[in-house]
């Protein structure tokens, strides 16, 4: 499903008005019974208190005042600009209330004796602001979103939680803190980035009638990642095949104290898919690796007098890949060094098919991320937000900005840095974090839609890279790899929570319950995410 900034919102609705004969009026008019709708879904009969701003987003608030009254609910509206400011649909809304009988009040007169009202009253519509507020709230409204945010009583926001950037999901002074939201036509990048997302609830997407082709031209927009597009992408299992058809993965990983990112990474290849996995370690840990492994194989890579892999692994790595593996991982668990920095630059540079880096193997890539170009069958990259900031920290470049600096701009803005990034290096990158986000050189983006917080804990990191680079070696594009290994990981994720729950999770957990994640992926086709 594609994600929209607010300019390509009001575009689309410019041009259904302009060039498909649906006046302004009709899509106000269908969006407020929509939400009106979805309130009797939700909440039944309750009283009503609509809160409704000077805009389109107030009309629309009207609509569902007058609707719900219209049913015999006892409804009221508070307005929070003068009635004489009213103008074209909004206006024409606010008259159609008042004909049906609304009680229409100014706001001031529900911030000043709340009480009596708060205690006949069990719901709250936000219609202050929708998707165009531009600048930081403040004055009266920001006394309203205080008000609604401190009322105790559940709150149904239309198009968007006032307050919320529909852009970055930035809160702009203060933002209605919302149970759930009913948008319009497409959902908008504020609703799924956070802290937009929290703010935003349970999030419902209502069709008012947009023509369906305005609402699939922005073929590069993102989109929101959904089961049924996912499941189209899943590789094939041929009944005539062997474990050479599904890819040999070489994961290059593992150091002294954290051998288990490495195993995680290869169990959760192997679960995912691929028909043969070697685990390249420290030639003083192999002993280690060969007694723990079962399905997986080990490579001995010669190490550094700390325990680290040595720049001289180069060599047998760039051998086994000619004469055994299709794919390569690099990363967990395997420490930094200036030999672990010299081996990855060179492996980026020289090896002859895909590569998957992660974790340490991005850390050894800071400062050197011009080598990312020159990789001859392209890179994945899976950074958290503080490997992603350390990796395009570039000492005096951008000033005295520090890595935690940049890691807050980094989520200020995720899905602009992801693309930019991945444009600029010629990468998929997977953006880790809430959203994670999948973007590819060509400029296309897409918002993972699956995870849950009980995800955040060691080693869940190391399972998306073996995922990722399993998918790889099903012969599936980079970009389709990035966001199979994403969406499977975080599903695989809510399957384990909903056993374990999202305190006990950990990251074998997630390896566990990869076998429901791919039987669910077949089982049903219908269901969005």
């Amino acid at each position: 499903m594609r994600i929209v900034t607010a300019e390509e919102m009001r575009d689309i609705d410019a041009k259904t008005i302009r060039g498909f004969g649906l006046s302004g009026l009709i899509l106000m008019e269908r969006a407020g019974l929509s939400v009106a709708s979805r309130i009797n879904e939700l909440f039944g009969k309750k009283k009503c208190i609509v809160i409704a701003g000077g805009g389109n987003n107030g009309g629309d608030g009207l609509v569902v005042a007058r609707d719900l009254y219209n049913q015999g609910r006892d409804v009221k509206v508070f307005l929070c600009t003068p009635p004489e400011s009213l103008q074209g649909d909004a206006l024409a809304q606010y008259q159609a209330a008042l004909n049906f009988g609304v009680p229409v009040r100014p706001v001031q007169e529900l911030l000043a004796g709340h009480a009596p009202v708060i205690g006949r009253h069990s719901l709250i519509v936000d219609a202050v602001f929708g998707t165009g507020l531009r600048r930081k709230v403040s004055g009266l409204l920001l006394e309203v979103i205080a008000f609604i945010n401190k009322s105790g009583l559940p709150v149904i926001s239309v198009d968007i939680p006032s307050g919320i950037s529909s852009d970055n999901g930035q809160v702009m002074g203060d933002a209605v803190r919302a149970d759930c939201t009913v948008t319009f036509g497409l959902p908008k990048r504020g609703h799924l980035l956070y802290p937009g997302a929290e703010y935003t609830g349970k999030l419902f997407v209502s069709d008012i009638g947009f023509p369906r082709q305005l609402l699939l031209a922005g073929k590069s927009d993102p989109e929101l990642l959904e089961k049924t597009f996912v499941s189209g992408l899943m590789p094939l299992r041929s009944e005539y095949s062997h474990k050479g058809t599904y890819g040999h993965v070489l994961i290059v990983a593992g150091s002294k104290g954290k051998t288990g990112a490495a195993l995680m990474a290869a169990r959760a290849c192997l679960r995912t898919g691929a028909g043969l996995v070697t685990i390249g370690v420290p030639e003083s840990l192999e002993g280690i690796f060969q007694s723990v492994v079962r399905e997986e194989m080990v490579l001995g890579l010669p190490d550094s007098s700390s325990g680290l892999i040595s720049a001289r692994a180069y060599e047998t790595i760039l051998g086994f890949l000619r004469n055994s593996a299709d794919i390569l991982a690099i990363g967990p668990g395997m420490g930094v060094s200036g030999d672990t920095r010299k081996l990855v630059k060179r492996l980026v540079e020289y090896a002859d098919c895909p590569i998957v880096i992660d974790a340490d193997g991005i850390n050894s890539l800071e400062h050197h991320q011009d080598v990312l170009p020159r990789a001859k069958k392209g890179v994945i990259l899976t950074p958290h937000p503080g490997e992603m900031a350390r990796l395009i920290h570039r000492g005096q470049h951008k000033g005295r900005q520090t890595v935690l600096d940049i890691r807050d701009e980094i989520e200020r803005d995720r899905i602009a840095v992801a693309i930019s990034f991945a444009g600029e290096t010629g990468t998929v990158l997977v953006l880790k974090g809430v959203p994670t986000i999948i973007a590819s050189p060509d400029g296309k983006a897409y918002i993972n839609s699956t995870g849950n917080a009980g995800m955040a804990t060691g080693g869940t990191g190391d399972v998306l890279t073996g995922m990722v680079s399993g998918f790889l070696g099903q012969n599936v594009s980079l970009s389709q790899a990035g966001v199979l290994g994403s969406y499977l990981h975080g599903l695989a994720g809510d399957i384990a929570a909903e056993k374990k729950g999202q305190h006990s999770l950990v990251a074998t957990d997630i390896i566990d319950a990869l076998p429901a994640a791919f039987r669910s992926m077949k089982q049903d086709n219908s269901c969005i995410i």
